[in-house]
């Protein structure tokens, strides 16, 4: 697998943006210029439909998706797909939602799946179950966690656009130098825990493993994988409270235990980024991290090894968190036209290119299967382990409270890495603000 820099990749996804936010763009009307057609219907004298794509996405990505939409127009002549959008994923939701707002939006923009339910409420965006049932590839085929991602009160509200999981990547050398065996499928939190502790060297400065302590969705989508595997969930069945007091605070004693062996180091900055330059430079032992990393990880030629997330049961458990292609309504031609693309990229022949490109998983069992991706598997260390465990990945609700919960359980994961609160007493505190937030009508 070609190593490809950091600042050419796109940045890693999901991460929480404040309510705030969004509706200081929309008081503002900061839709940028250089919309999608405005009003107009797309099509030209010549009957070619033109859509106006927002990616999203920095060089690598960018370049894969002008190379497949170089090939749909060979197929497709008569619809010309414009990417733009002059913002990178993480601040497309501020943009769409001002673009709606102005009534001046794309017909196709790249959007977080944590982000959906929200974006789904507006008449502007295009129900999609039509697509994806008449696709050629069938839509049982798709992973379960791109299908549920996407798919908002029963109906397929976007198209998937990229895949992932988490995973756990050692460091060989410092396992080697600890006197310690590497990890194998199937260990528990406690291994995780006490191997932490034993990689650890306060006075070298090594930790054993890290963890985002801002308290964005980053910080807290590695605790859904525990809260899960102990029998909880995000939102509780009667749809008025979280699923996860108790198991959200057995949970949280996990990360108090790594706290107090100090063990952990506490990223302090968004994006994670330090912490991976703590890893790379062979000061951690243990990252929990996704397939996004291995690129960065090969380049600094650490000598790593993948393992499945631990459980508390035995029962495999992780989380993958999809991202989308939301599609905006501009009338019935542009709407037809981008469908057609959709459905055209989410094809097997198409996904591989992308996924292999732009560092996604397979978003099918059918594009798992093509030698194009069984050679990257083969010569990706630890990249099947992450395909892998899709197959026990659950996705985040589709939920419009998700954010107030998310930053409820972000505060409370952070308060409990920095000392400041027990598991008991931050967990309290979260489902104090997240309860809140699902009464709020919607």
């Amino acid at each position: 697998m070609q190593a490809v820099p950091r600042s050419a990749r796109p940045a890693r996804r999901d991460v929480l943006r404040a309510g705030a936010g969004l509706a200081t763009a929309v008081a503002t009307g900061t839709a940028a210029t250089g919309c999608a057609a405005g009003r107009d219907d797309g099509v030209a004298a010549d009957g070619t439909v033109t859509i106006e794509m927002w990616h999203g996405q920095t060089d690598t990505g960018k370049k894969a998706l002008e190379s497949l939409v170089a090939s749909f127009t060979s197929s497709h002549p008569h619809i010309h797909v414009r990417l733009g959008g002059g913002v990178l994923a993480d601040a497309m939701l501020q943009k769409v939602t001002a673009a709606l707002a102005a009534g001046s939006y794309p017909d196709i923009a790249y959007v977080f799946g944590s982000d959906l339910a929200s974006v789904a409420r507006s008449p502007q965006a295009v129900d999609l179950t039509d697509m994806v049932e008449s696709s050629p590839t069938p839509w049982t085929s798709y992973w379960v966690p791109a299908r549920k991602a996407v798919t908002v009160n029963g109906r397929v509200r976007a198209a998937p656009a990229v895949l992932d999981s988490l995973a756990v990547v050692c460091n060989k050398k410092l396992f080697r130098e600890a006197g310690l065996p590497l990890p194998e499928a199937g260990w528990r939190w406690d291994d995780f825990v006490a191997t932490a502790k034993a990689l650890t060297d306060s006075r070298g400065g090594r930790f054993g493993t890290g963890w985002p302590g801002v308290g964005d969705e980053d910080t807290v989508w590695r605790l859904w994988p525990m809260i899960w595997d102990l029998g909880g969930d995000v939102v509780a069945a009667d749809g008025k409270h979280i699923g996860f007091g108790d198991t959200g605070t057995r949970a949280l004693e996990v990360v108090a235990q790594l706290a107090r062996d100090k063990s952990v180091y506490v990223d302090p900055k968004p994006g994670s980024e330090q912490m991976y330059q703590v890893f790379m430079s062979n000061r951690m032992g243990m990252a929990v991290t996704g397939p996004w990393q291995l690129p960065d990880i090969e380049q600094a030629k650490v000598d790593y090894h993948v393992v499945p997330l631990p459980t508390f049961t035995g029962r495999p458990t992780t989380i993958s968190g999809p991202d989308t292609w939301t599609v905006f309504d501009n009338g019935e031609a542009r709407g037809k036209a981008a469908k057609t693309f959709l459905s055209w990229l989410m094809q097997p022949a198409q996904d591989v290119r992308w996924d292999i490109r732009a560092g996604s998983l397979p978003l099918s069992h059918a594009t798992r299967e093509l030698p194009d991706w069984q050679h990257k598997e083969r010569t990706t260390e630890g990249l099947d382990v992450f395909t892998k465990a899709l197959d026990s990945a659950r996705v985040r609700p589709v939920h419009a409270a998700y954010p107030q919960i998310s930053q409820a359980l972000g505060q409370a994961v952070v308060a409990v890495l920095l000392g400041r609160s027990s598991p008991a007493q931050a967990m309290r505190a979260c489902a104090d603000d997240a309860n809140a937030a699902l009464l709020i009508p919607r």
